[in-house]
């Protein structure tokens, strides 16, 4: 696999340090499990309260809307945020023929999260790194996605062990979408994430840069409240593309809130500033992907 970023020093550097990617347990059983999955694409991000899992189930939502077959699988063990922003908080997955069910977030996509499996979601999970590594692994061979074009994993912010297991579990990754905001400070820790990439060898995608700038409704100016330039200098140093640019909006603040994000962006006006931007960006990763070409996979009926 060629290094995933474009800048030719960086890649001389790095190679030295790869981390080997030797077959830990279950692997056999992760690559059988996924054999009918298309595309595997990480969301990481370096650092946390960037709106990694909101980009994570946009995208997934987006791609159903252009009626590719989505899964979309929240490994944030101690933070997990997508049964709350998809609307399916309290919902239980159940079993048939020992593998898991995800649920049905509409006809072509089905979502799974660690916390649909907790009696009460406001307990924390007080887990170290091994156990939570087992989790992880149990989920990726014993769910049954069936046949995907995409499967979507939300991974949480930083380098550590959840993100270290799906870069060596899962195999053929398509690639890696970071998100970070305009701020520097995001700036700077979304390093770590490229860096990450780059010792795994993962491909990255590209850049979203999230709460990008706010459209004022009234007389239409931009106001990047949140900073700017963080993103494309990051890009311009590894090589990289910002493949998206997400505004600040109050709809989706409310989405978000509410559990409503699914109607938002599944049957929201494709005009909308939002719906528009996530559009865009799932467009980009189909291009990146299937370059525009291959055809759709149907979720078979169970």
């Amino acid at each position: 696999m060629s290094n995933p970023v474009g800048s030719k020093s960086t890649n001389i550097r790095m190679r030295q340090f790869k981390t080997p990617r030797i077959p830990p347990p279950f692997a056999k059983q992760v690559e059988e499990n996924l054999k009918s999955v298309r595309y595997k694409i990480a969301v990481i991000s370096g650092k946390g309260g960037v709106g990694k899992s909101f980009i994570s189930a946009a995208l997934a939502l987006a791609l159903a809307r252009l009626e590719y077959s989505v899964g979309l699988l929240d490994l944030d063990v101690h933070g997990p945020s997508i049964p709350k922003i998809t609307g399916i908080r309290g919902m239980r997955p159940y079993a048939v023929n020992g593998k898991i069910e995800p649920i049905p977030l509409a006809e072509n996509l089905r979502v799974l999260s660690l916390e649909l499996f907790l009696e009460d979601y406001n307990k924390p999970l007080v887990w170290r790194g091994p156990l939570k590594s087992k989790a992880i692994t149990e989920l990726l061979y014993l769910t049954n996605w069936g046949s995907l074009d995409y499967l979507i994993f939300d991974l949480p912010p930083g380098t550590g062990d959840e993100p270290l297991s799906v870069a060596q579990l899962v195999p053929e990754p398509r690639g890696a979408i970071i998100v970070t905001t305009p701020s520097s400070l995001a700036g700077a820790v979304v390093r770590k994430a490229v860096e990450f990439c780059i010792q795994l060898d993962l491909p990255v995608l590209g850049i979203v840069e999230n709460m990008s700038y706010f459209k004022c409704p009234v007389c239409g100016s931009i106001h990047k409240i949140f900073g700017e330039g963080a993103a494309d200098e990051v890009a311009k140093e590894y090589g990289l593309e910002v493949i998206a640019r997400i505004p600040v909006h109050p709809d989706l603040s409310k989405a978000l809130d509410h559990g409503t994000l699914p109607q938002l962006i599944l049957y929201g006006d494709a005009n909308h500033e939002v719906v528009k931007a996530i559009i865009g960006l799932a467009e980009k990763i189909v291009e990146k992907t299937m370059h525009g070409k291959g055809e759709k996979t149907s979720i078979p009926n169970t």
